[in-house]
């Protein structure tokens, strides 16, 4: 029994070095590349044609590795956002 509960131990222990490990190098950076979900998130839009139409006027970037895969670049939804903020008097 107090074997079963060592073997228990030393597998969290090392599942926990694993997530450490994995958090520290990839936790903190924001992904380049979004999908339209997030993106229309990001942006508080819930029509894929007002996205298609801020995309289509290069308002934001994107790119498109397959015909019908396409991916918004979080930078420049960011800068958009930015871009269009009023500033309190």
């Amino acid at each position: 029994m107090e074997v079963v509960c060592l073997q228990e131990e030393a597998f969290y222990a090392l599942f926990d070095k694993v997530l450490e490990h994995i958090g520290n190098k990839y936790g903190d950076k924001p992904r380049k590349w979004i999908s339209d979900q997030e993106a229309m998130s990001r942006l508080n839009i819930k029509s894929k044609t007002t996205l298609q139409e801020l995309r289509d006027n290069g308002d934001i970037g994107f790119s498109q590795p397959r015909k019908k895969v396409i991916l918004y670049d979080a930078d420049s939804i960011e800068t958009y956002l930015e871009k269009h903020s009023r500033k309190p008097y």
